[in-house]
């Protein structure tokens, strides 16, 4: 038995892209906006904390 030459069954030679890169662009840009909104909300939350008095 010889083996077939090329790729095997479901394979394709090139992969083909799934979005486009400006949709790669969007989705990344969104995603950094996001962190950077958590990580502002933490940090105003954080010192908010610590200048309110504690009931102790």
């Amino acid at each position: 038995m010889s083996r077939s030459r090329g790729p095997g069954p479901g394979f394709a030679e090139k992969p083909t892209p799934v979005a486009s890169s400006g949709l790669t662009h969007a989705v990344a840009a969104s995603l950094a906006i996001a962190l950077s909104v958590c990580l502002m909300m933490t940090f105003t939350l954080l010192t908010i904390n610590t200048h309110l008095p504690l009931p102790a």
